[in-house]
């Protein structure tokens, strides 16, 4: 129960609407269902809405059928396209809708207060998949008016193994994802993960401690390295650049790059990137956030993303666009000889 409380506070929330769950992807399955109802008004959810740039578990619709899922799309910077949720909206007035806090690949943070706004006026629910904002940006649970937020404890430097869902007191989860056993108040049942809960409390009271310190310094090594980037290739282009976003996230590309490539050649460097590619039946395929907005498949494909943290540093973001001349370097080398 400490570890609940600790976890409340961090998205300043009520206690008793956190349910301790093996992650965010379980949090997010347990919160999408039809059968979730508001105290003193009867009836399901009959529409779920998720925006094109949600983690796959929302995406793939948790728990409601698949004829029951519209997609709501994004903008060119990522950001949720509030005019389509409204005409989404108009189908239904018991719409359930699942928006992300902030995107993991670009950084992007949703406008949630007036996704809020818009969802409540039409009758709805608001699901917030909040992973990635605690310890990075303030997150206020009541304050952005969700009624469900997924939070993650391996994301603010917790165990891997441990979640939340957070919930409004007057929500009633009707068809837990596990019923038997009765933990949880009856919404998770099996035996609790006591050591991952006792973490993820501490990490949620830890990062609370540190963050406000830490982010504008984080905020100041991101522009210095996205100007580092454009300096050296001014066709290099940043993923969400003119929106709001983490201050610790960068997802770049260039023509002419190629993900897999850039990823071991900044390896050799010694600068850790990930690809914004993952892998299906054995073919790499763009990032599905990035096909969302609207971004050229060969300019996806070479999409690189960077993540700065606590222990970065001036030096970390130099030795980064050290490794980054070089390779533009030999980006600019092939596109000569393709001229050629």
């Amino acid at each position: 129960e400490e570890a609940r409380e600790k976890v409340a506070r961090l998205v300043a929330a009520d206690a008793a609407g956190v349910t301790f769950t093996s992650g965010a992807t379980e949090a997010n399955v347990l919160a999408l269902h039809p059968a979730l109802e508001i105290a003193g008004a009867r009836g399901h959810r009959d529409r779920l809405l998720v925006s094109a740039i949600e983690h796959v578990s929302v995406l793939q619709g948790a728990r409601f059928p698949a004829d029951a899922i519209d997609v709501i799309p994004v903008t060119a910077s990522g950001v949720v396209d509030c005019e389509a949720l409204r005409l989404l909206l108009g189908k239904t007035e018991r719409a359930l809708v699942s928006v992300m806090l902030a995107n993991n690949e670009t950084g992007v943070i949703q406008p949630i207060r007036e996704i809020a706004a818009i969802v409540h006026e039409a009758g709805g629910l608001l699901h917030v998949d909040a992973v990635q904002g605690p310890g990075r940006i303030a997150v206020n649970f009541k304050a952005l008016g969700a009624d469900l937020m997924s939070l993650s404890a391996h994301k603010i430097g917790g165990p891997k193994g441990a979640g939340a869902l957070v919930r409004r007191a007057d929500l009633h989860l009707a068809a837990p994802v596990v019923a038997a056993g009765g933990q949880e108040r009856g919404l998770r049942g099996g035996t609790e993960n006591v050591p991952g809960i006792a973490g993820f409390g501490a990490a949620a009271e830890a990062v609370q401690q540190c963050s406000a310190a830490e982010t504008p310094l984080l905020h100041a090594l991101r522009e210095r390295l996205e100007a580092g980037i454009r300096a050296t290739a001014r066709e290099a282009v940043i993923f969400g650049a003119g929106a709001e976003r983490l201050p610790n996230t960068v997802f770049f590309s260039a023509p002419g790059m190629k993900a897999e490539t850039a990823v071991i050649a900044f390896d050799l460097d010694g600068v850790a990137v990930s690809s914004g590619a993952a892998c299906s039946s054995g073919k790499v395929q763009p990032s599905h956030v990035l096909a969302a907005m609207g971004v050229e498949r060969s300019l996806a494909q070479g999409a690189v993303r960077v993540s700065l943290g606590a222990t970065s540093t001036e030096s970390d973001v130099d030795q980064f666009l050290a490794a980054w001349k070089k390779l533009s370097k030999s980006l600019g080398k092939e596109r000569t000889g393709l001229a050629a």
